[in-house]
């Protein structure tokens, strides 16, 4: 016996099919979304759409390191420090493999005004010293290049 299907049939079963796995991705990303905007909330996970620190000029990082409570630290090199640096700075290179355990026995409750030579090694320390829960992090924009174009003086 031949059994005769319904062409208009069979294409209801494709269109049925599809819109079951769509629904069904459609249901995953909701469920994944979720589950990102919840971890967004949890401590020690970063939020990617907000810094926690933030970049500043060197008008703003002469006005904060005017305040003597303030603490510059720089992550270039021992060479690059020794060279010249920002009077009354400390030095933590970013590049030592112990950066992060250095850093970590900084006081928290300090706010710190980092650089680097031109503003890339910092950003990535403030990153980083910002998933240690230092809350008050200023960048400071171009660097140690910057401030000695504004015709800073650096201490050798």
């Amino acid at each position: 016996m031949r059994t005769v299907t319904n062409p208009k049939s069979k294409a209801m079963k494709t269109k049925t099919a599809a819109t079951i796995v769509l629904a069904g991705f459609l249901g995953v990303a909701c469920v994944a979304r979720a589950a990102d905007a919840k971890d967004a909330n949890k401590p020690g996970v970063e939020n990617k759409e907000t810094k926690a620190f933030k970049n500043v000029d060197v008008a703003g990082f002469e006005k904060l390191r005017a305040d003597r409570k303030n603490v510059v630290l720089d992550v270039r090199t021992k060479k690059e420090f020794e060279a010249g640096h920002v009077p009354g700075a400390i030095n933590l290179d970013w590049y030592a493999p112990d950066f992060a355990e250095q850093v970590s026995r900084l006081d928290k409750s300090k706010t710190y005004l980092v650089h680097c030579a031109g503003g890339v090694r910092s950003a990535k320390a403030c990153g980083k010293m910002s998933q240690l829960d230092f809350p008050k992090l200023y960048n400071l924009e171009g660097g140690f290049k910057a401030w000695e174009k504004a015709g800073n003086k650096a201490q050798k």
